[in-house]
């Protein structure tokens, strides 16, 4: 059990790990989407032989490239932070949580960096079908390496398909395709790869506007526009349904995530869903106050969509403290689900597991069977809280409630407002109006940073509403860090946010100035 660690060292080294996520996710949704978007108008070239449509291809091909050489550095950094901030998860878990990992650079990785050769340097080399199939393979490439992170960061959200071995304090692989189609895995991948096609429509939407606001480029811009406002209308309205999958996921596996995504400190049954609210400044779990200052709701409708069922009870993060309610999954009825426990017995099982499961390595060195036997036997009964063992208080299981609510709600009040805007496009765009209404194509272009901030929002929402779990349930994130300096930390963070800085600098330059050079063979007005 790990009881010396240094406060400064954890909230560093979670520091430096969000630090790096989020830079890279400011890389990663443009390559998910722009690779699809650049493989179907090439597929538009190659079909109608038109040249304008390869002149589009190669434009959009390039900021594509930039994008990728840069995105790369920041992904192989948070890589190898697993390593160095990371090692007691790396070890605890590292049998499992590395093999996507490994399928992610094997295969995923490969299939992209062979095809991208292609794709940038393949015209006139190959024929057009071959190429346009590397296109497609890059763009498959790309996506498949987003499967493999996300399926493990799904199994750190419900760790299934595994189990603990005593004998060498790891985590191993019980069934791979319980890990790789659990359905927090699913939705999470479906949802993330749609975000990240939004917002490729809606670069490409804005830097299309900006070209017409130029009097610019028309032709490649108009027709940018048209494959990417459909692409985008397609694939929101599709983030929107996954969205609610993923709801629905965390409500059945992650209750107290939903709470603080809702704000919610005492559960009731026909839940309403709030629509805007503002939480009461200074709340805490059993204060007696409020839980809103002011809030705007849809009665019964959290109940709907984490339970499927208008009467269900949706618990609030006072009930999951406290415990003594049923909880209402899917398909298992009140009689069959047993009573949730206060997380104060949590903790006192999860120091039983752990207990046992030193008793159990001093008992098999022993060569004692009989107390292996017994230390065993308790630490299996356990083991489902083991990572409780190691909070003081229950108040540490508590995730950061206003943060996760409006992080949420900015999300979602973003992701609305993108299908609108798609469909406001499309429809001046059948008019023949668009060019004219520039404050349409200004709204398109200062729409690219608030898509880059919903996506950054839905990433809050997953990983600090987990919080304090690394592992949920089984590892806090104080057991999980490397035994090192403080100052190490730091020192790297500083590099880190210098050298990330940099690069997001050098990316918004060169694309800059790509776009304002155009495609390089002349253009159409």
């Amino acid at each position: 059990m790990i009881l010396n660690i240094d406060p400064a060292v954890v909230d560093w080294s979670r520091a430096q790990f969000a630090l790096t996520a989020i830079y890279h996710w400011l890389f990663v949704p443009l390559t998910l989407g722009l690779s699809f978007l650049v493989a179907i108008m090439e597929t538009l070239y190659v079909k109608t032989g038109d040249p304008e449509w390869k002149r589009i291809t190669k434009f959009w091909m390039t900021l594509f490239g930039i994008n990728f050489a840069i995105g790369v550095a920041t992904g192989i950094i948070l890589e190898f932070e697993f390593g160095t901030n990371w090692s007691n998860y790396s070890w605890f878990v590292g049998d499992i949580f590395g093999a996507p990992l490994a399928i992610e650079g094997i295969m995923a990785f490969f299939l992209e960096s062979t095809f991208i050769a292609i794709m940038f340097f393949g015209w006139n080399k190959v024929s057009k079908k071959f190429h346009l199939a590397s296109s497609w393979l890059t763009a498959i490439g790309a996506n498949l390496s987003a499967l493999w992170i996300l399926v493990a960061n799904s199994w750190m959200q419900y760790p299934v398909g595994m189990k603990f071995n005593p004998e060498t304090a790891r985590n191993e692989m019980q069934n791979f395709w319980d890990v790789l189609f659990s359905p927090v895995a699913v939705h999470k991948f479906l949802h993330t790869i749609s975000a990240g096609y939004v917002t490729a429509a809606i670069f490409i939407l804005g830097i299309s506007a900006w070209f017409l606001l130029k009097k610019r480029e028309t032709g490649l811009a108009r027709k940018s526009i048209l494959v990417a406002a459909i692409f985008g209308l397609i694939t929101s309205l599709f983030l929107a349904i996954t969205g609610d999958g993923s709801a629905f996921t965390v409500a059945q596996k992650q209750p107290m995530k939903l709470a603080a995504m809702e704000g919610l400190y005492k559960g009731q049954r026909s839940n309403g869903l709030v629509l805007f609210g503002i939480p009461q400044p200074g709340k805490k779990a059993g204060d007696g106050q409020n839980n809103f200052a002011l809030k705007v709701e849809i009665p019964g409708m959290l109940s709907i969509l984490g339970y499927r069922n208008v009467n269900a009870f949706v618990p609030g993060v006072e009930d999951l403290l406290n415990g003594g309610f049923k909880p209402e999954f899917q398909n298992v009825s009140p009689a069959e689900t047993e009573t949730a426990l206060p997380i104060s017995e949590k903790i006192v099982r999860g120091k039983l597991a752990i207990t046992a499961f030193g008793d159990l390595k001093k008992a098999r060195k022993a060569g004692d069977e009989v107390a292996a036997a017994k230390a065993d036997s308790a630490m299996k009964s356990n083991f489902a809280y083991f990572g409780y063992g190691y909070l003081k208080t229950p108040e540490e299981a508590l995730p950061n409630v206003p943060l996760t609510f409006y992080s949420f709600r900015s999300m979602v009040i973003l992701g609305f407002y993108f299908i609108l805007l798609f469909i406001l496009v499309l429809y001046f765009h059948s008019k023949n109006q668009l060019q004219d209404k520039r404050w349409l194509l200004r709204l398109m272009l200062w729409t690219i940073p608030l898509v880059y901030l919903a996506g950054q929002a839905g990433w809050i929402v997953a990983e600090l509403g987990r919080q304090p779990w690394v592992i949920q349930d089984l590892l806090p994130t104080r057991a999980a860090v490397s035994m090192i300096e403080t100052a190490s930390v730091q020192i790297t963070f500083v590099l880190f946010a210098v050298l990330f800085t940099a690069l997001l600098i050098a990316e918004v330059m060169i694309m800059t100035k790509q776009i304002k050079l155009g495609p390089k063979d002349g253009g159409t007005k």
